[in-house]
């Protein structure tokens, strides 16, 4: 790839051409529980934060009524930094000259002004669309004379809060690179391999060692020895709607059975795999700016109702806040153990938590991967194919047009699922069997049933 391409494809700041597709798509913007004062404590006198997104400053806050409102960071008046406004109840005020603003961004007072001034009602604070789905706070970026898209009727933004859970990190580095693991379905073979089957398959970040649904000789195979033995998968990849793409990944046991793996990308930067039996997960990267990426993870179970307080304790343990980032990092070489490497991992950071095996293979590329350098193979087809997809649509949306899966009502509703799956098939019939074991984990989901019957 020429440097100018890799430009192309990863500069997303306001002005860029990357940056203009990008805001053609609904942005998760920060996490309901992050207003929580029983898990933010500070957020019961003050429901106000600053956040950063696609190379742009905000400030999101709650006012008395419930109501989300997002601005602009910069005051209006001189700029001053509207992180620090004081919060009061109908609205923010900036402390540099009094003024204030209302969740929509009008201008409610200019106390500094004469009695009888009108300016008031000249100024406006730029504020953007919100919306909330699956736990999470989404934004609107893009240009005001374009009709905000409808987001895909996704399993993981129906499923009812009892069977879903939303969680959400920063890694540092771009976000293409971030997207890019999840689309590979090589890599698990060998950064996720464990040396060992171990024990405490359903331990946080052990989905690896989670048994696949079905069986070789009357034994069901945990992930792990399917990972390790079998690193040379067949790889294939259809666009099932403009946007949407199946991946599906197979490795051959013998003769009669075959691993099947079944993800999916959904343009621009999302992926839904699967977690287990029962749950999965739809990741989506979202660009900070060219150097920072937030990851947002929703769970969904079409089994038992999730426990949201264990899920999110968990992973807070792993977390620094305020600004989310890992325990582990470049600071500490992510937890690097050589003696475990030897041993018991293949990358020797820990088998506790297989998020920070991804996290190292994309911050240790540098903020963002230099692919003049890269030397691409056969196994690399889904982030060959994707590359392309990207350039398209850049191409599509400076010459005005809709990209793919930015959609209307009526498109989005056709997009359900989409299904994973983790499954031993039998090597003929391995295409009917994955799809027979997708539809019986729908069905066994009572809120898809309750949903539908309420259709």
């Amino acid at each position: 790839m020429q440097a100018a391409q890799n430009d192309l494809i990863t500069r997303i700041g306001p002005g860029t051409p990357c940056g203009a597709l990008m805001r053609r798509y609904w942005q998760p913007v920060a996490l309901l529980d992050e207003f929580d004062p029983r898990l933010f404590p500070e957020m019961a006198a003050r429901p106000l934060k600053a956040v950063r997104l696609l190379g742009q400053d905000f400030v999101l806050f709650r006012d008395q009524s419930g109501r989300f409102g997002l601005l602009d960071r910069d005051c209006p008046h001189r700029g001053a930094d509207l992180k620090f406004a004081r919060h009061e109840g109908d609205g923010i005020r900036c402390p540099f000259h009094g003024w204030k603003f209302d969740a929509a961004g009008r201008c409610l007072e200019t106390p500094a002004e004469p009695a009888g001034s009108t300016l008031c009602r000249r100024v406006r604070q730029q504020s953007y669309p919100l919306r909330t789905a699956a736990g999470v706070i989404f934004a609107w970026l893009g240009p005001d004379e374009v009709a905000p898209p409808e987001l895909p009727a996704f399993d993981a933004f129906r499923a009812p809060a009892t069977h879903s859970f939303a969680f959400k990190g920063m890694w540092r580095c771009n976000w293409l690179q971030a997207f890019e693991v999840g689309i590979d379905p090589a890599h698990p073979s060998f950064l996720h391999r464990m040396l060992d089957e171990g024990e405490d398959a359903d331990a946080f970040g052990r989905q690896f060692r989670a048994a696949s649904v079905g069986e070789v000789d009357g034994a069901r195979w945990p992930m792990t020895r399917i990972m390790r033995e079998f690193c040379s998968p067949e790889i294939r990849h259809e666009e099932v709607a403009p946007g949407l793409v199946r991946i599906t990944t197979l490795r051959a046991i013998d003769q009669a059975h075959t691993h099947v793996r079944v993800t999916h990308a959904a343009f621009p930067y999302t992926f839904v795999i699967p977690l287990s039996e029962t749950v999965t997960i739809t990741q989506m990267h979202v660009p900070i700016d060219d150097t920072h990426t937030w990851w947002y993870s929703f769970f969904t179970s079409f089994g038992a109702p999730l426990d949201r307080e264990t899920m999110r304790a968990q992973r807070m343990a792993n977390t620094v806040l305020p600004d989310w980032t890992p325990r582990m990092g470049a600071h500490n070489d992510w937890g690097f153990s050589a003696e475990e490497q030897r041993g018991r991992t293949y990358l020797g950071m820990g088998e506790a938590d297989i998020n920070v095996h991804d996290q190292w293979a994309v911050e240790s590329m540098g903020a963002i991967q230099d692919r003049t350098r890269e030397h691409l193979g056969t196994s690399d087809k889904v982030i060959i194919a994707n590359r392309r997809m990207l350039l398209q649509a850049i191409e599509t949306v400076r010459n005005g047009d809709a990209p793919p899966l930015a959609v209307d009502a009526e498109a989005a509703a056709a997009l359900s699922g989409p299904d994973t799956i983790d499954c031993i098939a039998p090597a003929q019939d391995w295409q009917a069997y994955w799809q027979r074991q997708a539809a019986a984990k729908r069905e066994g989901a009572a809120w898809l049933a309750a949903a539908a019957a309420a259709a």
